[in-house]
């Protein structure tokens, strides 16, 4: 039943897309649906990596931590999501904690497994690394953000990408399916949890961002964009 479970979210994912049935049941096979509580970690920041994760359901916290114990959160995860991006072909250890936010299931697959398999099926390869390449011109988008834009176009530029990563349109606007604080809006870029919610309270005056009944941010992207501009 649960390679079954496996297969069927595995089809659904953008980088297995395409593949033949005897392709996909040689990932299957070397692949395990393990739950995970909430609050637990997953791995630890410069632990071995030596697995590859598919979130099939919950949400995974991605983030680093300074010598001062400061954290810097990379990504909020949910369903259908892959971590890390990094360690094929290279070894090395994992480059941030990856905490569960919501009780979770992963599909778990070993790295040197994978890698074997990514070299028996180049098309699969192709499409791995344009994955990976895709991470790093989000990374280089991100450095330049920091350096170019004002905290305030920080801000923006942040809820723009949690719109795409973290969100789902809905009448025109961007909802977010996920809740996050001002802390861990403000540990995605360095700022202030006070320069959050005073750049978020400047959103909602101009109908920017509102709130629905269940407390998630609901986007205007189209104002959204404008304020950067």
């Amino acid at each position: 039943m649960k390679a079954a479970a496996i297969k069927r979210h595995l089809q659904g994912v953008s980088l297995f897309k395409g593949l033949s049935e005897e392709e996909l049941e040689q990932i299957v096979g070397i692949a395990q649906l393990r739950p995970y509580a909430a609050r637990s970690f997953v791995f630890m920041q410069g632990d071995l990596l030596d697995r590859v994760f598919f979130i099939y359901s919950g949400k995974v916290k991605i983030h680093k931590t300074d010598v001062a114990g400061k954290e810097q959160i990379v990504s909020i995860l949910q369903a259908g999501d892959m971590f890390p991006h990094a360690g094929f072909f290279r070894g090395g250890d994992f480059p941030a904690h990856a905490e569960i936010i919501e009780t979770a299931e992963l599909i778990v697959i070993p790295v040197g497994s994978f890698e074997k398999i990514l070299l028996t099926y180049p098309e699969l390869c192709v499409k791995m690394f344009k994955m990976l390449g895709e991470k790093i011109v989000d990374l280089q988008n991100r450095l330049e953000e920091k350096i170019l834009r004002d905290t305030y176009e920080q801000i923006v530029m942040l809820l723009l990408r949690l719109c795409k990563s973290n969100g789902v349109m809905l009448g025109g606007n961007y909802k977010f399916t996920s809740h996050f604080t001002n802390r861990e809006l403000a540990n995605m870029i360095g700022t202030s949890r006070e320069t959050i919610n005073r750049t978020i309270s400047q959103l909602r005056k101009k109908n920017v961002i509102a709130l629905d009944e269940e407390g998630f941010f609901v986007i205007n992207v189209h104002k959204l964009k404008a304020e950067t501009l």
